[in-house]
């Protein structure tokens, strides 16, 4: 969705990769104790309340609590503000978990997911011609953004039914091409795409929704990344991310209000669509509006075995790097010290510690 596009994945080649690493390790903005930050986002339903924490002020009222500065900067390209967050041009940056493992942490950014967002429940999908269920796709040509979010779903669901990717085609595809491709060839019987791309092609005469997202809960989330070290430095930098973002939690869960209904129209405005559109946007986004439900789904232990899928699906697609001897290449750590991987190489880390002290209010 950013554009309303969501999980344009990694057109990033391995030269490139290796490009941002070596800007990121001349730069002395990574860590150390300063006073001004940025924070890269780009538009998808469960990311615009970072839009509205700038143009409302909220996210200037809790920096200035804390006696610094953060500058949120829209980015159209989702993808390129990954990568510009691991060249360290910005301090955090919102992405998907497996974008978070597969981008600066295999590209040797030591990254942290300091707010547990949302996660995709129904927003992403697999869409068939003259097929009502998924078994119907063996043999068939699927069109979708390769090595992104929706490869992952593709392999989750096949898995589900006892395919494999060896009994389809993947047909790499841009999510700007996506819906007319489908809706116009009579050649192009399979998808997987996010909304809203996935809702239009879903209308397609005789297109038929075979699995979504809502059959792996959990799997596919939304997060705020920063990089670990100016985190470290840095305690204030995440508590004023957490805090704002939890003002405009608390406004989305009161709509009938003048203020929660005011935050959600800018949102859709800003999304590219009406209140109502919005609002529907929202049912298949599982947000995490409280922060004790974030800090209760990012301490269970699903998220560690929805881990060890992505970097295993990673791994298998050759996204953690040429290095890679295994899925045990880049070490992954959550809350209560579990750690996947490599403990020597730790680069994505999940930290509920500060959305832990917004549950208790005491940020």
């Amino acid at each position: 969705m950013r554009t309303l596009l969501k999980r344009v994945v990694f057109g990033v080649t391995l030269a490139a990769t290796a490009a941002t690493v070596m800007i990121a390790a001349q730069s002395p903005a990574v860590a150390a104790e300063k006073k001004n930050f940025r924070v890269a986002w780009s538009i998808y339903a469960g990311w615009m309340p970072w839009g509205y924490a700038a143009d409302s002020g909220i996210m200037k009222k809790w920096a200035d609590k804390y006696g610094i500065k953060v500058e949120i900067v829209q980015i159209n390209d989702y993808v390129e503000s990954i990568n510009q967050y691991t060249a360290g041009a910005f301090d955090g940056c919102v992405m998907t978990n497996m974008d978070a493992l597969t981008i600066p942490a295999a590209g040797g950014v030591d990254s942290t997911a300091v707010i547990t967002g949302d996660y995709s429940n129904g927003n992403d999908g697999v869409v068939l011609k003259k097929g009502t269920t998924l078994k119907d796709i063996k043999g068939r040509k699927v069109n979708l953004v390769q090595l992104s979010v929706s490869h992952y779903l593709l392999a989750r669901g096949l898995d589900s039914v006892g395919l494999r990717e060896k009994d389809v085609t993947v047909v790499n595809t841009a999510d700007a091409d996506i819906v007319s491709a489908f809706t116009s060839s009579p050649d192009v019987t399979a998808t997987v795409t996010w909304n809203p791309q996935l809702s239009e092609v879903a209308k397609t005469q005789g297109a038929t929704m075979v699995f979504d997202s809502s059959k792996v809960p959990g799997e596919i989330m939304d997060l705020m990344v920063v990089n670990s070290a100016t985190m470290k430095d840095n305690p204030a930098f995440a508590k004023a991310l957490v805090g704002a973002w939890y003002e405009i939690m608390g406004l989305m869960t009161r709509p009938d209000t003048a203020e929660g209904k005011a935050a959600l129209e800018a949102m859709a405005k800003a999304s590219g669509t009406d209140l109502v559109g919005y609002k529907q946007q929202l049912t298949t986004t599982k947000m995490f509006y409280t922060p004790a439900d974030a800090v209760g789904f990012a301490t269970g232990s699903d998220l560690v075995k929805t881990m060890d899928l992505v970097r295993t699906f990673s791994f298998d697609h050759g996204l953690l790097g040429e290095g890679a001897r295994s899925r045990d290449a880049v070490g992954i750590a959550f809350p209560g010290g579990t750690i996947l991987g490599d403990a020597k190489n730790v680069k994505l880390r999940f930290d509920a510690e500060v959305m832990k002290q917004a549950a208790a209010g005491t940020l």
